[in-house]
C-alpha cells in the first residue's frame, strides 16, 4: 500500500504505526468536536425529536465530512490506478465485471482454494475468517446503503432526518452497525490466536487499525442511535462523527484498501478467463 498510495509520506507512516495514529485521529478529531459544542454550550443538552441538525446544522455537516469523503476516494482512485498500471497492465473488460463482482461479494478466494477455509491456529482449515469477513463485508455495505437511502430521503423527497427507528435507513444502519462490531471483533480475537507463522507482522498495524477505527466507528454510532433522545446526544454525536470523520481519512491506508486492489486483480483474473487459450499441446 505504501508504494500505491497518494501520499506516500502518510501511506509510510500509517503502515508502520496503523493502530496509534487510529487511535490518536479519532480521539484528536472527537474531542475538537467535543470542545467546539462546549464552547457554544450545546454539549449537554436534549434536542427536539433527536434531531442531529440541532447540533450540527446540514451545511456544516455537508462542508466537513463532503471534502474528507472526497479526498479519501481520490486517494483510493490513484492507489488503484498506480496498481493496474504497475501491477496489472492489461485494458479492463467490462464483460468481466459480473463475474468479478460476484466473486468479491462471495469471499470466494478466502476458501483456502479447496473450499474448507483457512487455517488458523493450527493446520486444520477453519472457515470462521471468511465467515467473519463476510460479516464485516456486509456490514459495511448496509451502512453504505444506509446513508445513500437517507441521502435520496433528504434531497430526492425532502424527508428529513432524524427517521423513525423502523424507516429504512435506521434499520440498514443498526443491522450494518451491529455487523461491524461482530465481524472485526471476531477477526482481531482469530488473530490473537493465529499461528504467528502463517501472518506477516508487518501487516499488524494495518489490520489492527482498521478493526479498531471499525468498531470505534460502529459502536458510537448504535450508541448515538439508543441515546439520541436524551441530553447525551451531542456528545454522542461529537465522538461518532470524530471516528467517522478519523475512518474516512484512513481509508486509503489501512487495510481498507485492499479491498480496491483485491477487487481489481479479480476483475483482471475474470477477465484473463475469458480470453481465448492459446495454448497448444501436440496437436492440439
Amino acid at each position: 500500500y505504501e508504494e500505491l498510495a497518494w501520499p506516500r509520506a502518510f501511506a509510510a507512516l500509517y503502515r508502520r504505526h496503523g493502530v496509534w495514529l487510529a487511535a490518536v485521529l479519532a480521539l484528536a478529531l472527537s474531542a475538537f468536536l467535543v470542545l467546539a459544542l462546549a464552547l457554544n454550550g450545546t454539549l449537554w443538552r436534549e434536542a427536539a425529536g433527536g434531531n442531529f441538525y440541532a447540533v450540527f446544522p446540514h451545511g456544516v455537516m455537508v462542508s466537513i465530512f463532503g471534502p474528507v469523503f472526497l479526498y479519501a476516494l481520490l486517494a483510493l482512485a490513484v492507489g488503484a490506478r498506480r496498481f493496474w498500471r504497475h501491477c496489472i497492465g492489461q485494458p479492463m473488460a467490462a464483460a468481466a465485471a459480473g463475474p468479478a463482482a460476484a466473486d468479491v461479494l462471495r469471499l470466494k478466494n478466502l476458501d483456502g482454494g479447496h473450499g474448507e477455509g483457512c487455517p488458523n491456529e493450527d493446520d486444520r482449515p477453519s472457515r470462521a475468517r471468511r465467515r467473519l469477513h463476510q460479516v464485516t463485508l456486509y456490514g459495511f455495505l448496509l451502512c453504505f446503503a444506509s446513508t445513500a437511502v437517507a441521502t435520496l430521503y433528504h434531497y430526492g423527497f425532502g424527508w428529513q432526518a432524524p427517521y423513525a427507528f423502523l424507516s429504512v435507513p435506521v434499520l440498514l444502519g443498526t443491522a450494518g452497525g451491529i455487523g461491524l462490531l461482530i465481524g472485526p471483533a471476531g477477526l482481531y480475537w482469530l488473530a490473537r490466536r493465529r499461528d504467528p507463522q502463517l501472518s506477516d507482522p508487518a501487516q499488524a498495524p494495518l489490520d489492527t487499525g482498521l478493526m479498531l477505527l471499525l468498531l470505534l466507528t460502529s459502536a458510537t454510532g448504535l450508541a448515538l442511535l439508543a441515546g439520541r433522545a436524551t441530553p447525551a446526544m451531542p456528545l454522542l454525536l461529537a465522538v461518532h462523527l470524530g471516528c467517522v470523520l478519523a475512518f474516512f481519512l484512513t481509508m486509503p491506508y489501512g487495510k481498507f484498501a485492499h479491498a480496491v486492489y483485491r477487487s481489481a486483480a479479480l476483475l483482471a483474473w475474470a477477465a484473463e478467463r475469458r480470453q481465448p487459450n492459446r495454448l497448444r499441446v501436440g496437436g492440439e
